[in-house]
């Protein structure tokens, strides 16, 4: 490949909205790969309290009736102890091989290490994950179809 073309997919690559570009030319490869610089995310800035509103009751001058008391925070619920199974990867957590089908496992289930225990779909790939120890499923710490992170708890073995 010429050094005209080259410069021509660089100068492509850096004007659009690509990150990465890949041709084979005969028995030549090139890969194009832009780094966009960091993203700066600003400083969370608090919003303004709402002005009060006047009702009838606040400008005679009496005080309105007091609503239930808020709810206390209510403490966050305990994790069972035993292994935790942890997220591989960013994707989308199954608990199934396909919708409608029963979960691989469920709270109680016995597992071998190897089992599949969820299937995580990550950029169109579903990966399956399997028991890294065996024994009995105590928790499933995720809902269906719900996005999971790198390293989050999945399930807790016992």
């Amino acid at each position: 490949m010429d050094l005209r073309k080259l410069k021509t997919l660089i100068d492509l690559v850096s004007e659009s909205g690509i990150s990465e570009l890949e041709i084979t030319e005969g028995d030549g490869k090139v890969r194009i790969v832009k780094n966009a610089p960091p993203v700066m995310m600003p400083a969370p800035v608090a919003a303004p309290a709402a002005p009060a509103i006047a009702t009838p009751s606040t400008i005679a001058g009496t005080q309105p009736a007091a609503g239930p008391a808020p709810a206390a925070e209510a403490p966050a619920p305990e994790t069972p102890t035993g292994h935790v199974v942890r997220s591989p990867m960013v994707g989308t957590f199954y608990r199934s091989p396909q919708p409608g089908a029963e979960p691989f496992v469920s709270v109680g289930s016995e597992v071998a290490e190897g089992d599949t225990l969820c299937i995580i779909e990550a950029m169109k790939l579903m990966n399956e994950i399997e028991a890294d120890k065996s024994g009995t499923i105590k928790a499933v710490l995720v809902d269906n179809g719900s996005p999971v992170e790198f390293g989050q708890p999945l399930f807790v073995i016992e």
